[in-house]
C-alpha cells in the first residue's frame, strides 16, 4: 500500500535508481499526487487522527478493489474516485464521511467487496450512502427500462441521505469533464441525460456552479459548433468586456471604501449554455444580448446586518447610475426556496447599455454558488428550512409509485427549474409557488383535500376562477364545497406536480370506485336480460363498445352511457355470429384447410429492436441498402449531411431525428434503449425537405430576388413560401428541397449576399 512519509526523492542521491523510471513508477506516483491534492482540498473537515486514517483507509480499499482497472482514456480507474472525492470536498464543501463514501463509490459495484464488508470497516453510515450510490449505477447502466422509471428511482435516495445524490452529482460532473475519451453515442447519452436531470437537480439544490458546468459540457458535446463559435466570441470580446467593467466599477469602489465597506467586486459572464439558449429561443444575435456580463458586488457584513447593508449598497449603486424599476429583484427578503439570497438590479451604464449588478454578502454568496452543501457551515441560515420544506415536498410525492415515470419526471423536473413567485394566505404565511402557477394550484399547497374541494378563490379581496394566473404578492384565499371533485380538465389548469399528481390520483380513485359499480350494475342487468357473462367475452366486449379496456366499459354502464339496450344488442349480435361462424367453418372445411396464404404483418416494436441492435452496423439512410422501415422526423426534417439517429417507435417503424432536434433530448433521456445509430449514404439523386427563415428590409421586388436565386441560379425546387411584413420589415419561410446540409448552406449563403436580407437561417 501507499506509504505517505516515503517516495523516491526522500533517498540519498547514491541510493536513487539511475535508470529511468518504469510507466508503473510514474502511474504510482501520479496517484500518489493526487491523493495528496485530495488530503489538501478535505484538511478543513478534518477534526482528529481518526478521521485521517479513515480517508487514508477509503482510499486503500478502492485502489485494491480497482486495481488493474482502467478507464476509456487509458488512465488508472483509481483517478475517478480520487476525482469525485476531491469535488465533494472542494467544490461541495462536503465533509469526511462524504469523501470516504465518494472513494469508495463504484467498489461494490466493480469488485468483490460487499455492503457487509463496507459496514464492517467504515460503520452503518457509509453503507447506507453507498448503498443508495450502488442502487443508482444499477439503475442508470440499465438498458431494458425506460430511463425516466431510473430517473424516478435515483431521486428516491433523497428520502434516505441528501449526500448519496451529491455525491452522485459530483459523480456526473467528473464524468462529463473526461466525456471526450468515449464514442459519439455514449457522448450523446450522457450529456442529453445530463441536461434532462442532473443539471435541473443541482440548479434546485443551489448549486449554480455545478449546474453551469454541467450545461456548458453537456452543450460542447449536443451542439459543438455552436459551443466552440460561442466560446471564440467571449474569447474576443474579452478585453473590450474587462476596460466596461473597470470603468463601469471605478466609482462604486471609490464610495464602498469610502463609507468603511469590505468587499469584493467581479465581473460573471453568462454562462455559454444561457448565452445558447437566449440565441436559440429569443432569437437574439450573439452582439445584442445586453446581459453578456453581471457585476457582482459581495460584502462582508455581520448576520443582523446582513439586509441593511445591501440596501446600502444599492443606494451607492443607484447613486451613479439610473435604475430600470421593472428589473429589480429583491431575493434578500424572499430567498428562493434553494436557499438563493441576492439582490438584483439592472442599472444604465454611461455608454447607453444595461448592466445587470448583484449585490449579496459573503454567506450569501457561498450559498449561491456551494448551495445545499454550505447550509451545514451557516447553520443560523434560512437554507436548512427551505431546502427541509422543498425536500419534504420531493418525498411526498416520490413515495406514491402509481404514478406514470415519464410524466412524472417531466412535471418533477419542471418543479426543478421554473422561477417562483410569493403568494400570502389571508392569515399573512408565505408561500413559494412556481411561476405560472393557478389559484388550484394554490388550494393544493395548502393540503390536498382544500385541493379536490376547490370551487373558486379571492385573490386580494376579488372573486376569481380556479385558472387565474398568481403574481407575487397576491392574497389567497381558498374557497371550498363538499360537493366538489376533481375533473379532468383540472390538469389542464395546474401547473405544479404537486397539484397534477393528486389530481389524477383522485381521478383514478373515482374510476376504481365506479368502474366496480358499473360491474355490479352489468351483471345485474345481465341476470334481468337472461344472459350469462364469461371472461372469453371480455375481449368481444372491449371490440364491440370501442373501448380501450373492461374498466372502461363498466365505468360507462355506472355512468348510464352503455345502456340495457346496447348491452341487450350486443348480446343478441354476439350469439348470432357465434352460430353463424360455427356452420361456416362446418361447411367450408376442407383438406387443404391450414395452408391458407397470409399477408406479412409490419414487424413488432420488438422485431425492430432484435433488428437493430443485431450488430454494430448503423442503419444506412438515403438508399435501399436496408430493409427497416424507416422516416424522417417532421419535427425537425434530418437532411444528408446533420448528425442523426434512428429511434424506434411503436407503430411508425424508425424515425429519424437530428441529435440537436428539440425532442432529442426526451427520447435519449427517456428512451435509450430504443434508439439506434443512423448514418446516411453518399446520394445526391435524392432531395430532401428543408426550410429556412429569411429576414430583412422589407423592400419592392425583395421577394423576386430571393425566388430567383432559389429557383433560377441554384435550381431549387420549392414546396411553399410565405412572407409577411410588418414596419418595413419581413420574415419569410420557405421549404424546398435539398440534396443535403452542404448544398442548403451553400443556398443560404448566397441569399445572405441578398441586399436587404438581414439574416438566414435553418428551420428545426
Amino acid at each position: 500500500m501507499y506509504q505517505e512519509t516515503e517516495s523516491p526523492a526522500s533517498k540519498p542521491e547514491t541510493a536513487r535508481e539511475k535508470t529511468a523510471p518504469t510507466p508503473e513508477e510514474k502511474e504510482r506516483k501520479e496517484i500518489l499526487a493526487r491523493y495528496r491534492a485530495l488530503l489538501r482540498a478535505v484538511q478543513p473537515a478534518i477534526k482528529s487522527t481518526e478521521d485521517r486514517k479513515r480517508i487514508k483507509k477509503a482510499f486503500e480499499t478502492a485502489l485494491a478493489a480497482h486495481k488493474d482497472v482502467r478507464r476509456k482514456s487509458g488512465e488508472p480507474y483509481i483517478f475517478h474516485p480520487i476525482a469525485v472525492a476531491e469535488i465533494c470536498a472542494k467544490e461541495l464543501n462536503l465533509g469526511v464521511t462524504s469523501v470516504v463514501c465518494a472513494l469508495l463509490h463504484d467498489t461494490v459495484e466493480d469488485s468483490d467487496l460487499t455492503l457487509d464488508e463496507i459496514e464492517s470497516m467504515f460503520g452503518r453510515e457509509v453503507r447506507q450512502i453507498i448503498d443508495g450510490l450502488t442502487k443508482i449505477e444499477g439503475f442508470v447502466d440499465t438498458s431494458e427500462s425506460i430511463q425516466a422509471e431510473n430517473f424516478r428511482k435515483i431521486l428516491l435516495t433523497l428520502s434516505n441521505d441528501i449526500r448519496v445524490i451529491l455525491i452522485k452529482l459530483a459523480d456526473r460532473l467528473h464524468n462529463m469533464r473526461t466525456l471526450e475519451y468515449m464514442k459519439r453515442e455514449k457522448q450523446l447519452k450522457i450529456a442529453n441525460e445530463t441536461l434532462f436531470l442532473y443539471a435541473p437537480l443541482a440548479h434546485r439544490l443551489g448549486l449554480y456552479r455545478m449546474k453551469t458546468e454541467m450545461e456548458d459540457l453537456a452543450l460542447k458535446y449536443t451542439e459543438p459548433d455552436i459551443y466552440h463559435d460561442i466560446v471564440s466570441r467571449l474569447k474576443k470580446s474579452e478585453e473590450v468586456r474587462n476596460r466596461f467593467i473597470n470603468s463601469f466599477i471605478q466609482p462604486i469602489k471609490k464610495k464602498l471604501t469610502e463609507q468603511g465597506f469590505k468587499f469584493e467586486i467581479k465581473g460573471r459572464t453568462k454562462s455559454i449554455y444561457s448565452i445558447y439558449n437566449k440565441i436559440k429561443n429569443k432569437g437574439v444575435p450573439f452582439e445584442e444580448i445586453y446581459d453578456i456580463f453581471a457585476i457582482r458586488i459581495i460584502i462582508d457584513s455581520e448576520p443582523q446586518n446582513e439586509k441593511a447593508d445591501c440596501w446600502r449598497v444599492y443606494s451607492i449603486v443607484t447613486d451613479f447610475y439610473q435604475p430600470k424599476p421593472d428589473r429589480l429583484r429583491d431575493w434578500i427578503s424572499f430567498p428562493k426556496s434553494n436557499g438563493y439570497e441576492s439582490l438584483h438590479i439592472t442599472v444604465m451604464s454611461p455608454t447607453g447599455k444595461w448592466v445587470e449588478v448583484q449585490i449579496r454578502t459573503r454567506r450569501m454568496d457561498e450559498i449561491a454558488e456551494r448551495g445545499y452543501a454550505a447550509h451545514w457551515k451557516y447553520k443560523e441560515s434560512s437554507i436548512e428550512t427551505n431546502i427541509d420544506e422543498w425536500l419534504r415536498k420531493v418525498r411526498a410525492v416520490l413515495e406514491q409509485g402509481d404514478q406514470n415515470a415519464v410524466d412524472f419526471v417531466e412535471s418533477f423536473k419542471l418543479d426543478l427549474v421554473t422561477e417562483e413567485i410569493f403568494v400570502f394566505t389571508p392569515k399573512g404565511e408565505l408561500k413559494a409557488l412556481p411561476t405560472g402557477s393557478t389559484a388550484l394550484d394554490f388550494a393544493y399547497e395548502i393540503h390536498s383535500d382544500i385541493g379536490d374541494h376547490c370551487l373558486g378563490a379571492k385573490v386580494n379581496g376579488r372573486l376569481v376562477p380556479l385558472s387565474y394566473v398568481l403574481q407575487s404578492g397576491d392574497q389567497v384565499e381558498i374557497i371550498t364545497s363538499s360537493k366538489q371533485k376533481p375533473k379532468e380538465d383540472w390538469l389542464k389548469i395546474v401547473k405544479t406536480s404537486k397539484a397534477r399528481h393528486k389530481i389524477k390520483q383522485a381521478l383514478r380513485e373515482e374510476k376504481r370506485r365506479l368502474a366496480e359499480e358499473g360491474r355490479e350494475q352489468f351483471e345485474r342487468k345481465l341476470r334481468h336480460l337472461g344472459f350469462t357473462f364469461s371472461e372469453k367475452d371480455v375481449p368481444k366486449i372491449i371490440r364491440f363498445f370501442q373501448v380501450p379496456n373492461i374498466q372502461d366499459f363498466y365505468v360507462r354502464v355506472a355512468t348510464d352511457v352503455i345502456t340495457n339496450n346496447d348491452i341487450r344488442r350486443f348480446y343478441k349480435e354476439e350469439l348470432s355470429r357465434s352460430w353463424y361462424d360455427y356452420f361456416r367453418k362446418k361447411l367450408r372445411r376442407s383438406p387443404s384447410e391450414g395452408k391458407k396464404e397470409t399477408t406479412p404483418s409490419a414487424p413488432t416494436l420488438q422485431e425492430l429492436l432484435k433488428k437493430t441492435h443485431r450488430s454494430e452496423d448503423s442503419l444506412i439512410i438515403g438508399d435501399n441498402v436496408t430493409n427497416l422501415d424507416y422516416k424522417l422526423a417532421s419535427c425537425c426534417n434530418p437532411i444528408p449531411g446533420d448528425e442523426v439517429f434512428g429511434f424506434v417507435t411503436v407503430n411508425e417503424g424508425i424515425k429519424i431525428h437530428k441529435t440537436n432536434c428539440p425532442n432529442a433530448n426526451t427520447l435519449l433521456s427517456n428512451f435509450a434503449y430504443r434508439v439506434v445509430k443512423a448514418r446516411w449514404t453518399s446520394s445526391e439523386d435524392i432531395a430532401f425537405q428543408a426550410g429556412i427563415t429569411i429576414r430583412g428590409f422589407d423592400d419592392v421586388g425583395i421577394v423576386n430576388r430571393i425566388t430567383r436565386i432559389i429557383s433560377n441560379q441554384l435550381k431549387v425546387n420549392m414546396k411553399s413560401i410565405n412572407f409577411e411584413s410588418n414596419e418595413g420589415l419581413f420574415e419569410g419561410r420557405i421549404m424546398l428541397f435539398v440534396h443535403d446540409t452542404q448544398h442548403l448552406e451553400d443556398l443560404m449563403e448566397k441569399l445572405r449576399h441578398v441586399p436587404g436580407v438581414i439574416a438566414v437561417e435553418r428551420m428545426g
